[in-house]
């Protein structure tokens, strides 16, 4: 028979276990689209099993980027070969260069010297890139080069009609298809009609670039690649963005989406993020940044 000196023991015991694991500071969270707790293990199940994923990072969090280099990791281990990697942040006429780096023809120092990198890249897409060199895995530019995304800024999608054949062969086909209703593209240009900015070229310059990804992605998926793409959170929550596209170019795509968001409270998904993504990573609000 326990004597009531050890059950009051293992009843302290138990809540001083219980309050250190309070105490404790995770990194982040990860949970289902309902707000359910899961983890790598079952991100990465869901990964493998999918025609395309989708990293939506915060582009300044440390943990977006150290997860995304985990996850292709994990990724390469399951499917070898057959896993393509491709990122918004490099532009498709830098899609040479890229493949020169990763075959080894021209150095780091020339490919970073030459090509239009992010400012972070170094710290964040240096380590994705320098693994797909190390493992020959293809790296695919998806992102249209930024200065014709700021033509249809300035002009709309008609501007791009006047471009040369080998300018058009760096975004998606002409005509862009577009859907102004959609929430992504709606909310931006509610937002800058509440900045004093509003132009309804502002969502437009936005769906060129998903469409772009999207129409890359799609030809890459098409060889028979698993295509694992880190991207903005934005161009892929909710399932529009890139995915409205992808689904444009080829229906019936298996597509898997990860959104990275921040709560000061970790406890559980706070509704305004349920359904963002089929996986939502949460991370502290106080996670510091990498720029």
């Amino acid at each position: 028979m326990n004597h009531p000196y050890i059950r009051t023991g293992l009843f302290i015991a138990a809540l001083i276990i219980i309050s250190a694991f309070k105490s404790d500071k995770p990194a982040y969270v990860i949970y289902t689209s309902e707000g359910k707790r899961a983890d790598f293990g079952d991100l990465l199940k869901a990964s493998v099993k999918s025609d395309i994923v989708y990293f939506g990072e915060l582009h300044d969090n440390p943990i977006s980027h150290w997860l995304e280099y985990e996850l292709m990791v994990g990724m390469h281990k399951e499917l070898g070969e057959k896993l393509t990697l491709g990122a918004e942040m490099f532009e498709r006429d830098n899609q040479l260069m890229l493949d020169e780096y990763i075959s080894g023809t021209i150095s780091a120092k020339s490919f970073e010297q030459q090509a239009r990198l992010w400012p972070n890249y170094k710290t964040d897409y240096k380590p994705l890139v320098d693994y797909a060199q190390k493992n020959q895995l293809k790296f695919v530019a998806t992102n249209i080069p930024r200065r014709y995304a700021s033509l249809v800024h300035g002009k709309g999608f008609e501007a791009l009609k006047d471009l040369d054949r080998a300018a058009r062969e760096t975004f998606a086909p002409l005509p862009i298809p577009y859907d102004s209703t959609l929430s992504c593209y709606s909310e931006m240009m509610k937002m800058g009609e509440m900045s004093g900015h509003a132009s309804p070229n502002l969502p437009r310059a936005q769906a060129v670039k998903d469409a772009t990804m999207g129409y890359f992605i799609v030809e890459e998926r098409s060889r028979g690649s698993v295509v694992l793409h880190f991207n903005g959170a934005y161009h892929s929550d909710n399932r529009q963005g890139i995915l409205w596209y992808v689904d444009h170019y080829k229906r019936n795509l298996a597509q898997l989406t990860i959104s990275t968001v921040q709560q000061d409270d970790m406890e559980s998904l706070e509704e305004q993020h349920k359904g963002k993504a089929d996986f939502i990573i949460v991370v502290p609000g106080s996670m510091t940044r990498t720029y």
